[in-house]
């Protein structure tokens, strides 16, 4: 591609603001390994932004960093993730612990292993508001009843005194939204909330997600390996590949014109219903851990049907794609323009 590096502006009016955030692990006579290369994205109040790969492309230990949540130890973080005027990055534990939950809430993966096992559903509830809001027990847990029929959790006033043991797996995922939104916080970040669950259940989970994001005009982050989970939620996609971000554009963009080759073999692994595909999916060849280091080539050309020699030699930089709409942007060599067939 010809056109110029792209350089992302600051802009006023956002939320969350993540510039050239870098983190690795190693060091002190350990080889490291750069988990997240140089990324960059904001987050505007009331926007849900996608960021999507296969696993071991960064982009739960992206959320981590953000949050304040990777080991004390044996990584290094640089770059700034500036929420609301302060970056995140230069908060000590005590400053950061003062922040989540009240402003910024994740929810995690695995609910099971989230929860505590050992104090009731409605405890746990309860405790994130008297930590942040002050209430007292009685009060919060009435809020906590409120929340958890709020996320779609039956009888709320009997689960209340349950053990996530006793809940199914919905309900344990349903728990952690209303943790996560106890206090109200500006911004929500779901990490694969929906991947242990069967479809019937991700499909009621993220209707949830979307009426709570839509009613608190709360912004939200999802992350997932699943384009097909971003399809009806997210206003922007950030396609993250060995650390960086590959494709970036608005949800509509992004699955009517997509350009990386990588995005394109997450697409076409999607199962389509409607019998516009015949045939097999087309699984992208290899796994993650087949690529480069980005300093030296396209960390996917391992992988990729469209690589030649200059994508072995020269890294690509994030550019603002020509042909596309604006703030499309794209880490490419050899974009599949619209119109060509990807396994051509």
């Amino acid at each position: 591609m010809t056109a110029a590096a792209y350089e992302p502006e600051v802009g006023g009016d956002s939320l969350l603001s993540v510039r050239d955030l870098v983190v690795e692990f190693g060091g002190k006579g350990r080889p490291t390994f750069r988990a997240v290369d140089g990324v960059s994205f904001d987050v505007k109040p009331g926007q849900t932004i996608g960021l999507v790969g296969e696993s071991g492309c960064g982009k739960s230990v992206t959320s981590l960093a953000i949050m304040g949540l990777l080991p004390a130890r044996g990584n290094k973080v640089a770059g700034s993730a500036t929420f609301d005027g302060t970056d995140l990055l230069t908060l000590d534990q005590r400053e950061l612990s003062d922040r989540r939950g009240r402003d910024i809430a994740m929810i995690f993966q695995d609910p099971l292993s989230s929860l505590n096992p050992v104090v009731p559903i409605g405890v746990q509830v309860a405790e994130v508001m008297q930590r942040h809001q002050g209430l007292k027990k009685a009060q919060a847990m009435q809020e906590s009843r409120i929340l958890l029929d709020r996320v779609g959790i039956p009888d709320p006033a009997r689960r209340l005194k349950e053990y996530p043991h006793q809940l199914s797996g919905g309900m344990r995922q349903r728990a952690l939204i209303a943790m996560a939104l106890a206090c109200k916080p500006r911004l929500l970040i779901a990490d694969e909330p929906t991947t242990a669950l069967d479809v019937t259940i991700q499909a009621q989970i993220l209707e949830v997600l979307r009426e709570l994001v839509v009613d608190s005009g709360t912004s939200l982050i999802m992350i997932t390996h699943d384009l097909g989970v971003v399809a009806g939620l997210c206003d922007e996609v950030n396609v993250m590949y060995a650390g960086r971000i590959v494709e970036s554009a608005s949800r509509h963009e992004i699955f009517a014109h997509p350009e990386h080759p990588y995005t394109h073999g997450l697409l076409g692994s999607i199962p389509r219903l409607d019998g516009s595909r015949e045939g097999a999916l087309h699984a992208i060849p290899g796994s993650v851990a087949d690529n480069i280091p980005w300093t030296a080539g396209c960390a996917f050309a391992p992988r990729c049907t469209q690589a030649t020699e200059i994508c072995r030699d020269q890294s690509p930089v994030l550019e603002q794609d020509p042909t596309g709409t604006p703030g499309h942007t794209l880490r490419c060599h050899h974009p599949i323009l619209p119109g060509t067939d990807p396994q051509s």
